[in-house]
């Protein structure tokens, strides 16, 4: 079995209309509206989820990160909401409970398929993303542009256009084969994360044209991936923070819901277990354990 987590960044569940890209895009997964029946391709099973966990205030992408890679409430922990990165006290909580860092120490495969610009190698940041906490704490190699030239790794921007916009010398990649080298590192390990953040950069910046594109971009990558890889035996699920690209009338996130998807190997299960983003990390520590008593 091998679990592949998908984040997508600010992706809400929002109303109809003209204030809303996902209304009248092509798209076949992010489609989903309040008050409307959820129609997913390839059997998906949608999870209503809770991203304010009973802190006042809009959802963000610190704490809501944090909440999804490690189960603990987060903003509960803070007294708030934290937007952009992680800071001290923060770090420490998903130094020591992040799935990526608990699913190394039992000993199971884990990988991380983004890869990194080479910025971020030529000097670190001050401030890292969740992500790259959780991964470091878990012992995981930082993957590189060799590992993304060579169809070991898939970029955040998976076209590879913010890349070649930096002037960074790459190929454009199709989503079908962004999606095929994503399929492949997932096979390869049993648990796979990937994450996306232009859906959030797009909601912020209220232009509805890049909103809209960025919505259809990736859903296109995500029926690529579903198609590809093996449901029979793989999991695949889909989750967001907050709210955000579903509502252009304005640049702060949204107090919507969001909506964790899962396909494949045991997807209703899942599902059932997840009510709010503390949920995601513990449903998936419950497959494993269940994996693992199976074999025993």
């Amino acid at each position: 079995m091998s679990i592949l987590l998908i984040f997508v960044d600010g992706v809400g569940i929002g109303t109809r209309g003209p204030h809303n890209p996902m209304d009248g895009a092509d798209t076949a997964v992010l489609s989903f509206f309040q008050n409307e029946k959820f129609n997913v391709p390839f059997d998906g099973v949608v999870s209503i989820t809770d991203a304010h966990l009973g802190v006042e205030g809009k959802p963000q992408s610190a704490s809501g990160q944090t909440t999804i890679l490690t189960g603990v409430n987060a903003p509960a922990f803070l007294g708030q909401h934290l937007s952009g990165f992680p800071g001290g006290s923060l770090r420490t909580v998903i130094q020591e409970n992040s799935i990526l860092k608990k699913l190394v120490d039992r000993g199971r495969k884990v990988g991380f398929a983004n890869a990194y610009a080479p910025r971020f190698f030529e000097k670190r940041p001050r401030f890292v993303s969740v992500s790259t906490i959780a991964s470091e704490a878990a012992g995981l190699r930082f993957r590189n542009i060799d590992d993304l030239k060579s169809g070991r790794a898939v970029y955040h921007d998976f076209t590879h256009s913010v890349l070649k916009g930096a002037g960074i010398s790459i190929e454009y990649r199709e989503a079908d084969r962004a999606a095929r080298v994503l399929v492949e590192l997932a096979t390869d390990h049993e648990f796979c994360f990937y994450e996306h953040f232009i859906t959030d950069f797009a909601g912020h910046s209220r232009d509805f044209n890049f909103a809209k594109n960025s919505i259809e971009q990736f859903d296109k990558f995500l029926i690529s991936v579903l198609r590809q890889i093996d449901l029979t035996s793989h999991t695949v699920m889909l989750v967001s923070d907050h709210g955000n690209i579903e509502d252009m009338t304005t640049k702060s996130h949204t107090d919507n819901k969001v909506a964790t998807i899962v396909w494949g190997r045991n997807s209703k299960s899942i599902a059932k277990q997840i009510k709010s983003l503390c949920d995601v990390t513990p449903a998936i520590l419950a497959e494993f354990d269940l994996d693992s008593s199976s074999q025993s």
